[in-house]
């Protein structure tokens, strides 16, 4: 079943004014409504928390668009699901050369920004999939494409 929420963004997590709207990447995206200096916490990846066995079923259920975030790579042990409760963090996209970055941080997902991000910035991440996972094309358009989201 394709994912038919209204994209929205929950106030309580996000740091700097942002709105949702559709994106040159893909579907929606996460758009800057302010400027935002460099290292600082933009929003809160927020959504339910889910253990190592109910993570691998739903990346088995290929009919929904995934907004699952492993907090713990090594064994999975809590991934955070960002369609069930999110806080509008989950439709920030994959770039190669992303203006966030990744901060976990007592158990909570932060996003930084890794520079000053200006008003109407498009708001990305490096999605760093596992190179031996499937490829998975990348439309991020940046100089440094690496031309998938995987890893080299």
């Amino acid at each position: 079943m394709p994912d038919d929420r209204e994209p929205r963004i929950d106030p309580r997590f996000a740091s700097y004014r942002l709105i949702v709207r559709p994106s040159r990447i893909h579907r929606f995206g996460l758009f800057a409504a302010e400027d935002i200096p460099a290292r600082r916490k933009v929003i809160e990846y927020a959504g339910e928390r889910i253990g190592r066995e109910e993570t691998i079923r739903r990346l088995g259920d290929q009919a929904k668009l995934m907004y699952l975030f492993t907090l713990d790579k090594k064994d999975w042990s809590v991934t955070i699901d960002g369609s069930v409760g999110g806080s509008g963090a989950e439709y920030i996209n994959h770039s190669c050369d992303p203006n966030i970055r990744a901060w976990v941080f007592k158990g909570h997902l932060l996003y930084m920004a890794r520079r000053a991000i200006r008003e109407g910035d498009e708001l990305t991440i490096d999605y760093k999939f596992p190179k031996a996972s499937m490829a998975v094309p990348c439309f991020c358009g940046s100089a440094q494409c690496r031309g998938e989201i995987n890893l080299k």
